[in-house]
């Protein structure tokens, strides 16, 4: 599985569908990004986030708040982008300190800003046979299903295993499974 390859040829992908987008409605993706704290790990994420953003030619926009920030502020901050027609999709980088409840910040994100996936109404129709699909998908499961697709591996009838279950990556696989 050459994934280097792969990420490629989708932001190529998916930078053509921008122009698209931009050409025939005169609409630019937007994606916001909330960060919480210092975490270097989180903030090398976010960091490449932006910079697959930017290769693809979307508008980004970055809210970064001190390890303290208040619950309420967040949340004021998540509700501001929800209003902003200039952003299509929200991705609050997890986690998020111990005083701030994540399922109330990411059920504040309209599901159809969820970029992550994680709403549950996304997470039910993801998890649901003969349903609506769901609008997003968590990415980092989407991510390997795509190269276990794109690089000819079937695992229809085949044994898996999936470790882990958390809701941002064991679960969500295990279901696209």
């Amino acid at each position: 599985i050459d994934g280097k390859a792969i990420a490629a040829a989708i932001r190529r992908e998916v930078k053509q569908h921008s122009e698209a987008l931009i050409a025939s409605h005169k609409v630019t993706p937007g994606l916001a990004v909330v960060l919480v704290g210092a975490r270097t790990d989180s903030a090398t994420y976010v960091k490449m986030k932006k910079k697959a953003a930017a290769e693809v030619g979307f508008h980004s926009i970055d809210k970064t708040f001190a390890e303290s920030v208040t619950e309420e502020a967040l949340l004021q901050c998540v509700q501001e982008l929800n209003s902003d027609p200039s952003v299509h999709g929200i991705l609050v980088q997890l986690p998020l300190p111990k005083h701030i409840d994540e399922a109330k910040v990411l059920e504040s994100i309209r599901v159809e800003k969820d970029a992550d996936g994680f709403s549950s109404e996304n997470v039910g129709n993801m998890c649901l046979r003969g349903g609506k699909p769901p609008l997003a998908v968590p990415c980092t499961p989407a991510g390997c299903i795509e190269l276990l697709q794109r690089s000819g591996v079937a695992v229809r009838g085949k044994e898996c295993v999936v470790v882990g279950r958390s809701n941002i990556v064991g679960m969500p696989v295990a279901h696209m499974l």
